[in-house]
C-alpha cells in the first residue's frame, strides 16, 4: 500500500510540477494562503499558493506542494503570527471522500486555476 501511494504521489506531483509552470507562463501569481481551523477561524500561513477548490481548503504552494488548509484549533496568538503548514504528498483524486461534494482528479482542479475558472 505504502508504494502504491508514493507512485501515486510521484505521479500527481508530475501534474503540479506542469501546472507550476503553466501558471507561470500565464502571469497567474500566487496568493497568501489561509487556513481555516475547525472552530471555522481564519489564520495566516507561512505560505503563497492557489487554492485549489471553493472553500479554500486545498492548495498548491508556489513552491511546488500539496497543502491541506484545514487545520486543528490554534492559539490566540497563532491567529496573529500565523501558522506554519507542512505539506501532504500529493493525491490524484482531490477529496476522494470529501463531505463537500467537491472531489474529483487533480487535473481537474489544476485546470480550473489555470483557466481561472472559480465557480
Amino acid at each position: 500500500i505504502a508504494s502504491a501511494r508514493r507512485a501515486e504521489a510521484s505521479e500527481a506531483q508530475v501534474l503540479i510540477d506542469a501546472f507550476l509552470v503553466d501558471a507561470g507562463r500565464r502571469g497567474l501569481a500566487p496568493e497568501p494562503l489561509k487556513a481555516t481551523t475547525y472552530s471555522g477561524a481564519s489564520v495566516k500561513t507561512d505560505k503563497r499558493g492557489w487554492y485549489l477548490n471553493r472553500r479554500h481548503s486545498l492548495a498548491i504552494g508556489d513552491d511546488g506542494c500539496y497543502y491541506r488548509l484545514v487545520i486543528p484549533d490554534v492559539g490566540a496568538l497563532a491567529r496573529f503570527t500565523g501558522v506554519k503548514l507542512a505539506p501532504e504528498p500529493p493525491p490524484l483524486m482531490v477529496a476522494a471522500n470529501g463531505k463537500d461534494g467537491e472531489g474529483g482528479a487533480l487535473h481537474w482542479f489544476l485546470q480550473r486555476v489555470l483557466t481561472g475558472q472559480r465557480d
